[in-house]
């Protein structure tokens, strides 16, 4: 059954890795990645759910969000840390995969195309200033506007029936690009092709195999 949807992430897929993200996180705030971990761990016990979940869902703001982390860390640190460059320093330390998203400009000629991301509704404007979305994708589906995230199959299911709004599409006829392995595992339980990206160099020629390039 040949592919005729491309579903692409955008973080650490059309861009450099997000650990960079956090690595840059921890450089600028002097907060180490366990410490963020902690704050997180804090901020589910206080919220009764996953504050970066809740973020993604839009259930929860920005600010919110950034205020359980202030919470968790005041025991470590003595102090509530201000963060607020929290997405400027994550969004800056992530760079453009060019070499991706020009792979993504070609086949949008003779595929469909949608992005598929968890992101933040704050966040919007920041990422979408890093490539050209809309002149490679048809459709966004972006967790924070639609209310749920990957890898919940609600969010794959919303993304192939926006598809075929412009013509019949079956799962089997589905290629998703994706940098985090239970996100593939998803797509693949609902009988969509899957390639967990971890370089280029072996994602690109993945991709290409499927679509018989």
């Amino acid at each position: 059954m040949p592919v005729k949807a491309i579903i692409c992430d955008f973080g650490g897929v059309l861009t450099s890795p997000l650990m960079d993200a956090f690595v840059a996180f921890q450089d600028e705030t002097g907060i180490t990645l366990e410490q963020l971990g902690v704050a997180m761990v804090r901020g589910q016990e206080q919220l009764g759910a996953h504050p970066l979940f809740e973020l993604e869902c839009g259930r929860i703001s920005e600010e919110a969000f950034l205020d359980l982390l202030r919470d968790g860390f005041e025991a470590d640190l003595g102090h509530r840390p201000e963060l607020h460059r929290f997405a400027e320093t994550y969004m800056d330390a992530l760079h453009p995969n060019e070499e991706m998203i020009e792979l993504m400009r070609e086949i949008s000629s003779r595929h469909r195309m949608a992005l598929l991301t968890n992101n933040v509704r704050e966040w919007e404007p920041l990422w979408r200033a890093k490539l050209p979305v809309d002149e490679i994708f048809e459709t966004v589906v972006d967790s924070a506007f639609v209310g749920m995230r990957k890898p919940d199959p609600e969010i794959y299911e919303l993304t192939l029936s926006r598809l075929r709004d412009g013509g019949g599409i079956e799962p089997g006829e589905c290629l998703f690009v994706d940098d985090t392995l239970v996100n593939c595992e998803a797509a693949r339980e609902l009988g969509w092709l899957a390639v967990h990206h971890t370089d280029n160099a072996a994602s690109i020629p993945e991709i290409r195999s499927h679509l018989g390039d």
